[in-house]
């Protein structure tokens, strides 16, 4: 849930530190007294878009902080470490947004600096906010797939997954078999050019880290006197005429008369000579053998400074290394392959794209299948929200339909057009009133019905998506009487699963709140400042008679108000006993 949030130099907002508690909370006030600002500072804190203009006037940035408490099995942890932030679920989440003066914006999530789409990918899972544009998403049938696939995503995962598998493998196949076809004059003008390239290239018989090893070999060879001479003078000091070993042997010797008369202190220090004596002339003999082994072959390097030269002008012409030579080398061998053999290839390719579309057609069939069985459950569960909102007698169905095309897949022995989200056309349908057909929502539902439909959906995804937080934008525009009391008590419920906010207008969704903000602007020294207000039962009790009777709250509207409280509570405590 969400605990806290901190706003500073937002819009009209100077400063405000709100607490909050689990269930449903409500945001009233006078219309632009700042109730969308805070849904905004919500909404940047999980990634939404800021801007100059949020920055209070005269300020040099806003600031918005929230305090999230989360279970340890949320998903969201898992999402933070697949980001690579530090998160503890044994601790809070804290996230903070700053947004300049100048428009720019810094993000951080428990101290670590993230950008927007990290924040988006965390904020996906932490708060959900519906706004009055949001019903339009439900006229727009596009989307109305997507809202299927959600609700059953268990049971069409696989299939899904199947499908998309299929599909991206189809589409490879057939931008491969177009860009064959389409091999013009030009690329035959090329085949001369891939030839002398493949000649020059496999002529030169390259190796992997050849030209690192005759580099060597060719320092060797160009220093071999000065290396010869140097090995040489260093064995005979060591062991030439005046022998350093000869020195050292004796005083080897003399350690050895002495080391019986002394153990103690003798005997460590004979070891160590011996040792040093024996290291000493064991190096003397890789010396000499180092320096009989010393090469004098100007024929050797001469050949190998004319391969590094050869290598050095492969190297401007196809790569940085021999490794990316070689890669080019491969590159244009299949590429020449492919315009030699052009018809050849082609047939291969029609055969797996023939092979691939028969996989595909199935897949879209079993993943259509499935959804059929999604969208009965789907309406049965909205149907069943629905009649919770006063809207007991509509009927709602969800329609998939294939659109035929020659061009497209054969599924279930018809041709039919297809994308990446399968061949299914899906559309919820409605009929508000018996006897009346069901016909596209943008035909015929009205704003409040389309706000009872929202809610119902978000109702029953609630349950399939973790997220915490749900944010209703006036949910209950266009609604009134007694469908704006069963929004109120829908709120309510879904409240017990997850934390609501609902900013509202009307006293009937206000009353059911566990928690009451008022929203007020007060203006002092000709400047603006938004004031948030946790109301208790006598504040709550004056908010309502305000919302109720406008802006002269008599007796009777208080009382009105004190009542509406108590059949509230009442009201809550039978819904309790129906969860």
């Amino acid at each position: 849930m969400l605990t806290e949030l901190s706003i500073r130099n937002l819009a009209v907002i100077e400063q405000v530190h709100i607490r909050f508690k689990m269930g449903f909370h409500v945001l009233t006030g006078e219309t632009g007294a700042g109730k969308s600002i805070i849904i905004d500072a919500l909404s940047l804190i999980v990634g939404g878009r800021g801007s100059a203009e949020l920055v209070r006037y005269g300020c040099d940035k806003a600031e918005i902080e929230a305090l999230f408490e989360l279970p340890a099995e949320h998903p969201v942890w898992s999402t933070l470490a697949g980001l690579g932030i530090a998160a503890d679920p044994a601790e809070h989440l804290v996230i903070r947004r700053e947004i300049t003066a100048a428009g720019k914006s810094s993000s951080r999530i428990n101290g670590q600096l993230v950008n927007l789409t990290m924040l988006r990918g965390a904020g996906d899972w932490l708060v959900n906010i519906h706004g009055q544009h949001e019903h339009q998403s439900l006229l727009k049938i596009d989307e109305h797939v997507h809202w299927l696939d959600l609700f059953g995503e268990a049971e069409i995962r696989g299939a899904k997954a199947a499908y998309h598998a299929s599909y991206d493998a189809y589409v490879k196949l057939q931008k491969e078999l177009r860009e064959l076809q389409e091999t013009s004059k030009q690329s035959l003008h090329m085949l001369d050019l891939y030839r002398f390239q493949i000649e020059e290239l496999s002529s030169a018989a390259l190796k992997p880290g050849e030209d690192e090893t005759l580099s060597d070999e060719k320092r060797k060879l160009a220093n071999a006197e000065k290396l010869y001479q140097n090995a040489n003078d260093a064995y005979e000091l060591l062991y030439g005429g005046n022998r350093a070993l000869d020195t050292a042997g004796k005083a080897l010797s003399r350690l050895q008369d002495i080391a019986a008369l002394d153990p103690s202190r003798l005997q460590p220090l004979l070891e160590q000579a011996q040792s040093a004596y024996y290291q000493l002339e064991d190096a003397a003999f890789q010396l000499r053998d180092y320096r009989d082994d010393i090469e004098f072959n100007p024929l050797r390097l001469d050949e190998i400074e004319q391969r590094l030269d050869l290598l050095s002008s492969l190297r401007r012409k196809y790569g940085e290394s021999i490794p990316d030579m070689l890669a080019y080398l491969e590159q244009i061998l299949r590429e020449t392959d492919l315009i030699e053999n052009k018809d050849e290839h082609i047939r291969k390719l029609e055969d797996a794209l023939r092979l691939e579309e028969q996989r595909l057609g199935a897949a879209a069939a079993e993943l259509s299948a499935l959804r059929r069985q999604v969208a009965e459950r789907l309406a049965a569960a909205i149907e069943t929200e629905l009649r919770d909102l006063q809207m007991e007698r509509t009927m709602f169905r969800v329609q998939l339909q294939r659109t035929a095309d020659e061009r497209g897949i054969e599924v279930e022995g018809s041709r039919v057009r297809f994308g990446r989200s399968g061949v299914d056309q899906v559309e919820f349908l409605m009929a508000p009133n018996p006897g009346e057909p069901l016909r596209g929502l943008s035909r015929i539902a009205s704003g409040g019905e389309l706000s009872r439909i929202m809610l119902a959906m978000k109702t029953i995804f609630a349950r399939i998506d973790q997220i915490p937080v749900l944010v209703f934008d006036e949910v209950d525009t266009g609604v009134s009487g007694r469908a704006a009391q069963a929004i109120a008590e829908k709120l309510s419920v879904l409240s017990r699963s997850c934390q609501v906010f609902s900013i509202t207008h009307l006293p009937q969704v206000a009353c059911m709140a566990d928690v009451h903000f008022a929203i007020h602007k007060e203006v002092d020294r000709e400047r603006t400042y938004t004031r948030v207000t946790d109301l208790d039962e006598q504040g709550r009790i004056a908010e309502l008679a305000r919302m109720l009777g406008g802006v002269e709250v008599t007796e009777t509207t208080l009382h009105h108000a004190g009542e509406m409280l108590n059949l509230a509570r009442d009201k809550k405590s039978e819904l309790q006993t129906q969860i």
